[in-house]
């Protein structure tokens, strides 16, 4: 088996480790922190003049039909820098939407691709306690909406967005186009800083088309899980490598922190935990882009990362002691941000328990000849 990524998905990954590299420096980050901007606009600006907004949207579209393995790598990247720039949302929302092709949906897609547009999208009903807020019933000229979206990342900034909505106890996708007079936002701020929006939506009727067909969620879902655990493998990675600088410098008793077995083991642990994402992510990004099922990778996915950002982020504020917790020092944005992916995957019970339902459900192990594409051999 050749692991090795082609010249162009390295080409890809440098472009865009330099860009956010570049840009999220320390003393930026800082100031980025008391700015009060929803986005980092210069560098989102940067994203769309270099095609990193596009890679997923179809060629077709204006998009560079690029597979989840390179949005992958971009996102791990941005991971890696705390870039807030709405990469992943809305490119997947776009693409969503060529796919499904939702009635008008093609003049979002294209507006998307040149960067005209902002979408957003919002899958967490699928893991919230609360369920999916939102009920979609028809009516004579289509669908009458009625309920609440929680926490839409960049809701006041996006024109439109793919939300859950609930149709006869079944989750479907449905394109909100923000403007609508019947939606009302009220701003909000995520766990690491994302600028978000609730939206409250009365009396609101769409198009038929405006509701895609029901298969969009699962497609949708995979990708979601796939892009978001990407952004925690970066977040991870930086985690340890800081944390591997600061015990290797910080002295204590006269002897370097790193050198105390119980801090080699925790950042052994911490090693292990991002391997074993990053190897289920490149797992679970293979198959979305070979077209294979990826239901029960997805759900693994989503646990390693949980589990995975859980586990780094607690040990890399145990070792940095008390500076961990001055915000003068950059560590507690990783920590932030680890957090914040793993509310947006749901949580680390929730897809355990998704997972065990599914394993209930199909008798396999997950070993090469349960595979449904080995059925045949």
């Amino acid at each position: 088996m050749d692991f090795e990524l082609s010249e162009d998905q390295r080409a890809i990954a440098q472009m865009a480790d330099g860009l956010f590299v570049d840009h999220c420096h320390d003393d930026y980050m800082r100031q980025w922190d008391t700015s009060g901007e929803p986005i980092m606009a210069p560098l989102w600006a940067l994203c769309i003049e270099t095609g990193l907004h596009a890679l997923a949207i179809p060629e077709e579209h204006g998009g560079s039909s690029l597979g989840m393995t390179e949005l992958m790598l971009v996102l791990q990247a941005q991971g890696k820098a705390l870039a807030q720039v709405p990469l992943w949302r809305h490119q997947l929302a776009a693409a969503t939407l060529a796919r499904f092709d939702a009635g008008d949906s093609a003049g979002w897609v294209a507006r998307a691709a040149t960067g005209e547009a902002l979408l957003s999208l919002s899958m967490e009903g699928l893991s919230s306690a609360l369920g999916i807020e939102l009920q979609a019933c028809p009516c004579a000229d289509g669908w009458s909406v009625n309920g609440r979206v929680a926490a839409l990342a960049l809701g006041e900034q996006s024109q439109a967005a793919l939300v859950l909505v609930d149709v006869d106890a079944q989750p479907r996708l449905l394109l909100l186009d923000l403007s609508a007079p019947e939606i009302k936002r009220v701003p909000a701020v995520m766990t690491h800083g994302e600028a978000a929006a609730d939206l409250h939506i009365q009396g609101l009727t769409v198009n038929a088309a405006a509701l895609l067909p029901a298969e969009a969620v699962a497609w949708l879902e995979l990708r979601s899980v796939a892009a978001l655990a990407a952004l925690q493998l970066g977040v991870s990675e930086e985690q340890i490598r800081r944390t591997v600088v600061y015990v290797s410098e910080r002295r204590q008793f006269e002897r370097v922190i790193g050198s105390f077995q119980a801090v080699q083991m925790s950042m052994a642990d911490n090693h292990i935990a991002v391997e074993a994402l990053r190897t289920a992510l490149w797992q679970l990004a293979y198959r979305i882009d070979a077209g294979l099922p990826a239901p029960s990778e997805a759900l693994a996915t989503a646990w390693l990362a949980c589990e995975a950002g859980h586990r780094i982020g607690h040990t890399a504020q145990h070792v940095h002691g008390g500076i961990g917790v001055d915000l003068t020092y950059p560590i507690h944005r990783f920590l932030y941000w680890s957090r914040g992916l793993s509310l947006a995957l749901g949580g680390s019970a929730a897809n355990l328990e998704r997972l065990g339902d599914w394993l209930n459900d199909n008798d396999k192990l997950g070993w090469k000849y349960d595979l449904e594409e080995h059925q045949a051999l």
